[in-house]
């Protein structure tokens, strides 16, 4: 999960350097003129790179999204639900353990405390799920899901309303453990079968990468599983009668491993049921279970179902299976309804069978989304039983859960997005018809308006040259890079040096290997505010690039080259980094060659002469500065820091999409990174006494081992198949330099 961080637009300025004034342009600033020691003499005027507004799904309907509730925000929050027959209020969970409920009006301010727990919110842990007792009026009972201590336990409790209105936390009831073997792949949602009563839990595998100890295929646990449980007989539970291992006066299951199967399970074989919902008029329960690398799958769950993982992910067998799965056929599995690959989404979110009324088209159809793209989408029948999903609305949102109203209509919960971190958002009728489908790109480079059409390796008059001190691994290629802004505009400045670009923006990025052009991506924040990324392939001629409409891999030379689609780029530029990386105070805080005026000068006082920021950022001095990591004369340690923070940090920072609390960013102390002798909770490939970085000791430092691998586990995770030999010799270098973590 993940917290983003949000861009704020900047206001326009004057453009620099023109002898007139046109008729959008705003009063001259009080700025110097440019000085000798600026790269550019004036900021060029940009007509042709801008942003064009983004093509849709033909979805046969069109649908929006409203913010709600627009005085009250969350932190980070995974769930948002109604009590059964109340239609007054709202509730919705935080990860880090509280739940909070507030009036169900459109100007309601204050959101108030129902419950705050002592949760273990780390990676994908904490407050994962609640569920309302189907006689929630009369006997006040609520179920919570969990995530407690260290190591790490699932815990399923029974709470009761106090006479204030709150839950009471004192006097809770444990139902039902489960050990956590690491930090990931908890599942944790519950919920009661509309038709049956019982209380339903999904479970993940338990975490690490690919379930190698095969939990979801082994009914001796509880791991990777559907569960369904009485809550209103037995001690602490019963087992209804006919879910699949009932009967045979097995025991109820211990929070391990146990000697027999489950009589808890109802369906197993799941990677991390993160959401799932009932449809109620029907009782089908749907499951959106997310991927391992490859698919990701909606699942409609039956009794005694086995979903196939680890042996199958999605609709095909999976690369690393279990022991388990050596003497099966991927027919041996109950189907996926619907499965889809990277080039869709990176983590599918659940959602619901919409039920309500204000969206016609959309009775009776699953609707579901994608954490990673932001996309939602609905299942339509495709006449021979199966499914076709089709494609609603592209956000820029990182949909963390949705939630249904007892009326039927469905919410989004945004854990953080581009507009406001924590938001709640009701879909709604979007009006008119669908945009055509389709890129709103130019198919070639050449015609894109960033390049000179006449030569496509140059670039247009109006993008301003740039390059960073410390360059993100790129399989040894050489890059150059471009940015361009609308005319009007400026790039705002955050707190933390990092640049908020304006609607409209491109930045533009060439990639060579042996001095070919191989690639060129356009990062664009579209007028809607939402980046999207495109990568266009050169010609064997290098005349013009085409743009690509998904993932690729080619060889080239003696080694294979990976173009990313468009989610790829999202899964590295992410939100919490906003979006834009490189470009940062500390990485242009550096002299630079501008070959159109063959001067070697400063960035950041280039970028101030010509007007690029709302407010000038004065002294490049007094600005923080980032090493290159492969610069001897600065200091070893700047140097490991400065790859880290490229190579590592977009994900592995406060909100940031990845199951480790690490926070790798340059300007967090060693002390601070939760990752200096930190045990690691996601796989220690077999390292004696692992941790994540292990002072002194680069062959016991898992984060050495991730950057020296080349496969599901290696670091960075996509877009790369050649080892940074460098990297690894300059971070192990630096850990063996480490006497401790201060």
């Amino acid at each position: 999960m993940r917290t983003i961080a949000r861009l704020t637009l900047i206001g326009c300025s004057a453009l620099a350097g023109a002898c007139h004034h046109s008729s959008d342009d705003p009063p001259a600033q009080n700025n110097p003129p440019p000085g000798p020691t600026a790269g550019l003499d004036a900021r060029p005027s940009n007509l042709t790179c801008v942003a064009p507004a983004k093509g849709g799904g033909n979805a046969g309907t069109t649908i929006a999204l409203q913010r709600v509730f627009p005085n009250l925000t969350f932190t980070q929050p995974v769930a948002m639900l109604q009590a059964p027959g109340d239609n007054s209020r709202w509730f919705v969970l935080e990860k880090t353990g509280a739940a909070r409920v507030f009036a169900n009006t459109a100007n309601v301010s204050t959101a108030s405390t129902f419950a705050t727990l002592t949760v273990n919110s780390n990676g994908e842990g904490g407050l994962l799920g609640m569920a309302f007792h189907p006689s929630f009026a009369t006997n006040g009972q609520v179920f919570l899901s969990t995530t407690e201590g260290s190591p790490m336990v699932s815990h399923i409790a029974r709470y009761r309303v106090n006479s204030g209105g709150a839950l009471d936390t004192v006097n809770r009831e444990i139902i039902l453990r489960l050990n956590q073997p690491f930090d990931n792949h908890k599942g944790g949602n519950i919920a009661f079968g509309p038709k049956d009563g019982f209380l339903y839990v999904g479970f993940g595998d338990g975490g690490s990468g690919g379930d190698p100890q095969g939990h979801a295929q082994n009914t001796k646990d509880m791991l990777g599983d559907m569960l369904r449980i009485d809550v209103d007989h037995g001690t602490p539970y019963a087992i209804p009668p006919d879910n699949p291992f009932a009967g045979g006066n097995r025991p109820l299951c211990s929070a391990g491993a146990n000697a027999n199967d489950c009589p808890e399970i109802y369906a197993f074989g799941l990677r991390n049921p993160w959401r799932w919902s009932f449809d109620s008029p029907t009782g089908d329960l749907w499951v959106g279970d997310v991927g391992q690398s490859a698919r990701e799958e909606i699942d409609r769950v039956s009794r005694g179902g086995n979903y196939g993982w680890n042996c199958r992910e999605g609709l095909i067998a999976y690369t690393s299976p279990g022991a388990a799965c050596a003497a099966r056929q991927l027919s041996d599995f109950t189907n996926p309804v619907h499965d889809y690959d990277r080039n869709q989404g990176q983590s599918v979110t659940g959602g619901y069978v919409y039920r309500g009324s204000a969206l016609p088209a959309l009775v009776g159809r699953y609707v579901f989304g994608d954490f990673g793209s932001g996309k939602i989408w609905r299942l339509v029948d495709n006449g021979t039983g199966g499914f076709t999903a089709q494609e609603l609305l592209d956000t820029n949102l990182a949909i963390s859960s949705f939630g249904q109203g007892n009326d039927g209509e469905l919410y989004v919960v945004s854990y953080g997005s581009g507009g406001a971190d924590g938001a709640l958002y009701k879909i709604v009728d979007g009006g008119g018809s669908a945009p055509p489908a389709g890129p709103p790109v130019a198919t070639q480079l050449s015609a894109t308006g960033c390049v000179n059409p006449a030569n496509p390796s140059q670039p247009a008059s109006g993008l301003v040259p740039y390059d960073v001190a410390a360059p993100f691994w790129s399989d040894g290629a050489t890059k150059e890079r471009w940015l361009a802004i609308p005319n009007g505009t400026t790039i705002g400045v955050g707190a933390d040096g990092d640049f908020a670009f304006p609607n409209g923006t491109v930045l533009m990025k060439h990639f060579r290997l042996n001095g070919n052009l191989v690639e060129t991506r356009l990062f664009m924040r579209h007028p809607d505010g939402d980046w999207a990324g495109y990568s266009y392939e050169w010609n064997a001629q290098h005349t013009d690039a085409t743009l690509l409409s998904g993932s690729k891999s080619v060889t080239i030379g003696s080694q294979s080259w990976f173009f990313p689609s468009g989610n790829d780029c999202l899964a590295c530029h992410t939100s919490a980094a906003g979006f834009a990386l490189g470009l940062e105070t500390a990485q242009l805080n550096h002299e630079f060659l501008y070959a159109s005026t063959g001067r070697t000068a400063n960035e950041l006082r280039t970028l101030d002469s010509i007007l690029m920021f709302p407010t000038p950022l004065g002294d490049p001095a007094l600005q923080p500065k980032m090493p290159d990591p492969f610069d001897t004369t600065a200091p070893l340690g700047n140097r490991a820091r400065a790859y880290l923070h490229t190579n590592c940090a977009q994900c592995h920072r406060p909100g940031g999409p990845t199951v480790s609390s690490i926070d790798l960013r340059y300007s967090t102390a060693l002390t601070s990174t939760a990752a200096c002798d930190a045990v690691p909770q996601a796989g220690d490939f077999g390292l004696a006494n692992a941790r994540i970085i292990a002072p002194g000791a680069p062959d016991r430092s898992v984060l050495v081992t991730r950057v020296d691998r080349r496969d599901a586990s290696q670091m960075p995770p996509l877009a790369s198949t050649v080892k940074d030999t460098a990297g690894v010799t300059l971070l192990r270098d630096w850990i063996t330099s480490l006497t401790s973590c201060m």
